[in-house]
């Protein structure tokens, strides 16, 4: 599974270097671009943009780069890239457009902007890689296909947990096992945190305490493992996943599961909390060969029927890199949806709502998402997650009630709206993932 560094090594001993263009500039852009700079050999930042230009700034002086441009056009931005100095802009769009930008690495974590910066990328024949989950969870599914079309190859992120179960997955399946569960290690669910309550943290660490609050309360696991469930097939077994308390080594979740379930389900996508080695994933999966069974066996991973796969660590930003190369230079996307969507990440209130509230951002203090099948989110109307942000209430909604379109008015005039009711009539929702797999 590895070949990436020979063909970075190759790159830089050509002096042909894969450019890449950066899209956000907080916490986990400011690794990146660390990573790239100072520990990738056949790669180059070439630019970053970013709403708050002193931010671009400081996240190449934090890898070392003390000389930048400045730049506000399209010509501008390629001069510099064919000079090879790394440019800054306050204009997303100027990367997503310009030649000489290999892949668009798209980490701002916003849905609406996201999908702007993707779309005008896709548009002009370029490779995105995005570690915007929320984004892919609302329409991932209808931006791949606008990168199939356009020819081009649109990613999520290896490093992040999606990204490695995908990685496990793909293992675990290239070795002759069903995979029937992809799963999630946490260490914290409790779907009340607040910005608030998660503020000494984001201190602490130097993060935005809503992102931090996405971590906490459930609305980023529930984006990570929705398209989990869209790039492998699977469903949830139930709202909000079984979440389940477990303290223990995650192979003996072997023990927990009920395989006729997973079965009946074509596999589901799960999350554990405190189980160990944390923070990691893992994959449960089963083999119908006896005498593979037996090897299994002799090779200490149990009698079955479901078998251990896990890697005890994500590692974020130090992989995004990786992930940019499997796609520029052997064509191989970490994850995307295989069509339609399996599985929605819908809205909940976090507090008893009433009309005229207007939901604030995610992570925020009203709402949190929770994993559903997809077709029963279509067949309930309930409110996308990653649509929430801005709409106002008709009427009040009791705290954990799920919302519908029906209990909002959504802002007019938003590109994720278009994008969202143009993929639910691409998609329409069948029977129930439950039943459809049965």
């Amino acid at each position: 599974m590895i070949i990436v560094d020979r063909l970075l090594a190759q790159r830089e001993a050509e002096g042909n270097p894969v450019r890449v263009g950066m899209v956000g500039a907080g916490f986990m852009a400011r690794g990146i671009a660390n990573q790239i700079v100072n520990s990738v050999p056949g790669m180059r930042l070439v630019a970053i943009a970013n709403r708050t230009l002193p931010r671009a700034v400081g996240a190449y002086a934090e890898a070392g780069v003390a000389e930048v441009r400045e730049v506000a056009s399209q010509a501008a931005l390629e001069e510099c890239i064919r000079a090879g100095i790394p440019a800054v802009t306050e204009d997303a769009m100027l990367l997503a457009s310009a030649a000489g930008i290999d892949c668009l690495l798209e980490v701002t974590g916003a849905v609406e902007h996201g999908a702007q910066v993707i779309l005008r990328a896709i548009e002009h024949g370029r490779h995105v890689v995005t570690m915007n989950a929320e984004l892919d969870g609302t329409v991932g599914p209808l931006l791949k296909h606008y990168a199939d079309k356009a020819g081009v190859i649109l990613s999520g992120s290896d490093g992040d947990q999606p990204g490695v179960q995908m990685n496990l997955f793909r293992f675990v399946r290239s070795i002759g096992l069903t995979p029937l569960v992809c799963g999630n290690i946490k260490g914290l669910q409790d779907p009340y945190r607040n910005p608030t309550t998660q503020a000494s943290f984001a201190a602490r660490w130097g993060q935005n305490p809503y992102m931090v609050t996405s971590f906490a309360d459930g609305t980023k696991i529930s984006f990570e493992q929705a398209i989990v469930a869209n790039a492998t097939g699977m469903a949830v077994a139930q709202r909000g996943m079984l979440g389940l308390d477990h303290a223990g080594h995650v192979d003996e979740l072997t023990k927990v599961y009920d395989i006729d379930m997973l079965r009946a389900r074509g596999g589901i996508v799960d999350y554990v909390v405190g189980a160990r080695p944390g923070p990691g994933v893992y994959v449960l999966a089963t083999h119908d060969d006896p005498k593979q069974r037996h090897y299994l066996n002799l090779y200490k991973l149990g009698e079955g029927p479901l078998y251990s796969f896990y890697t005890p660590y994500h590692l974020c930003h130090f992989e995004v890199p990786l992930s940019i190369a499997r796609v520029v230079l052997a064509g191989d996307p970490v994850l995307q949806p295989l069509a339609g969507p399996r599985v929605e990440v819908v809205t909940l209130a976090k507090i008893d709502l009433t009309a005229g509230t207007v939901i604030d951002t995610l992570g925020g203090y009203a709402t949190y998402g929770q994993c559903e099948n997809y077709a029963v989110a279509r067949a309930e109307s309930l409110l996308p997650m990653g649509l929430a942000e801005g709409c106002r209430l008709r009427r009040d909604v009791a705290k954990d009630a799920a919302l519908t379109y029906a209990d909002v008015e959504i802002p007019a005039g938003r590109l994720i709206d278009r994008l969202r009711a143009e993929q639910d009539a691409m998609f329409p929702a069948g029977a129930p993932a439950s039943r459809a797999a049965a």
